[in-house]
C-alpha cells in the first residue's frame, strides 16, 4: 500500500483532509484516529504533526506527505516537494524593532529568534551573514522585548501582530510559502526509470481538484453567426464544445472558464449577444 502521511492539526490540516476528500480517499472522522486504511484506493494515511511530515518522509518511513514548503526546508529532510497544493500561503521575512534595521547586512553579529532555526540558518549562509540563531517554539514576536535576540525571523500575514510589538518588516522575503506535497527523495524511478503508479494516481487526483477549484464549467446559448466572437472569449483548456441547437441559427457552446474570470466573462458573452448562460461547479477533472 502507498503510505501518505497528513497534518494531524494546525492549520494544514483541515484543508490537507478536505482535499484528500475531493481526491477521492477515505480520511479520519475522528481527531484521535492515527492510522486510517483506504483499501478501496490502496492507501495507508498516518495523522503526524506537520513538522514531523517531512522527516518521516525523508526517511522512508512513509512513501508521500502534506506539509508546509517552510516546514520541508526547516527539516533538513531529503524529501523532495512533489507540487504546490495552493493553501496555507504565507510569507516568511525578518523584523526587527521600527527603523533600526534595513537589509540583510544588518543582520550581521545580531542575535536572531526564530522557531525556523534550520531555515533561518541556511538563508543567513547563503548570504554570508554570521549571527546567533535562537531557536524558540512560539511567541517569537516578544523575543526582541524579553531581551532574548535583537531581531526574529517568522511567517508574517497581515503584519498586525508585529506591529503592536514594535516590529518591521525589512528586506526581501527569506521565503514564499505554502502546502506542498513531499516524497521520498528516491519515489517515481523504483523499476526502469518508471514512475510508481500509485504516486501517479495521487498525484493527478490532487491536481485534478486544484483544477477543479480554479475553473468553472460555463454552458451558453449563441447565435450562429456569433460563434467564432463568443469562443473567443471562451477558448476553453483545448477548445470549447460547439453543438447545433433544434433552431439552426442557434449553437450552444460548452466550455471550462476561469473561476475569478466567470462574472465578467458571462457580461461579455452577453454583451455580444449570448443568452441562457450557466455555470456549474466542477467536482473533479482529469486534464
Amino acid at each position: 500500500m502507498l503510505r501518505v502521511a497528513v497534518p494531524n492539526k494546525g492549520s494544514l490540516s483541515e484543508p490537507a483532509t478536505t482535499m484528500m476528500k475531493e481526491a477521492g480517499y477515505a480520511q479520519r472522522r475522528d481527531t484521535k484516529e492515527l492510522v486510517l486504511t483506504d483499501a478501496d484506493n490502496g492507501v495507508e494515511f498516518f495523522y503526524l504533526r506537520p513538522r514531523d511530515v517531512a522527516v518521516y518522509v525523508g526517511a522512508g518511513t512513509v512513501d508521500l506527505g502534506i506539509t508546509g514548503r517552510d516546514l520541508l526546508l526547516d527539516s533538513g529532510s531529503t524529501a523532495r516537494e512533489v507540487m504546490a497544493l495552493g493553501f496555507a500561503r504565507s510569507t516568511f521575512r525578518f523584523a526587527a524593532p521600527a527603523g533600526s534595521m534595513g537589509s540583510v547586512a544588518d543582520i550581521d553579529g545580531r542575535r536572531v529568534a526564530t522557531s525556523y532555526s534550520g531555515l533561518v540558518r541556511s538563508h543567513l549562509d547563503t548570504h554570508g551573514i554570521t549571527a546567533e540563531v535562537v531557536h524558540l517554539d512560539g511567541a517569537v514576536e516578544t523575543a526582541v522585548t524579553l531581551g532574548v535576540a535583537d531581531l526574529i525571523a517568522d511567517v508574517v500575514e497581515t503584519g498586525t501582530t508585529l506591529r503592536n510589538a514594535g516590529l518591521e518588516v525589512f528586506g526581501d522575503p527569506i521565503l514564499r510559502s505554502e502546502a506542498v506535497l513531499i516524497s521520498r527523495s528516491d519515489a517515481g524511478g523504483a523499476t526502469q526509470g518508471e514512475p510508481d503508479p500509485a504516486l501517479e494516481t495521487l498525484r493527478r487526483r490532487l491536481h485534478g481538484v486544484l483544477v477543479a477549484r480554479q475553473y468553472v464549467l460555463m454552458d451558453y446559448d449563441c447565435p450562429s453567426e456569433l460563434v467564432e466572437r463568443a469562443v473567443a472569449v471562451t477558448p476553453g483548456l483545448e477548445s470549447p464544445t460547439v453543438s447545433p441547437l433544434h433552431d439552426r441559427s442557434w449553437v450552444a457552446v460548452r466550455s471550462m472558464v476561469p473561476r475569478k474570470q466567470t462574472n465578467a466573462v458571462m457580461d461579455e458573452l452577453y454583451r455580444i449577444g449570448a443568452r441562457g448562460i450557466l455555470v456549474t461547479d466542477i467536482a473533479a477533472c482529469r486534464l
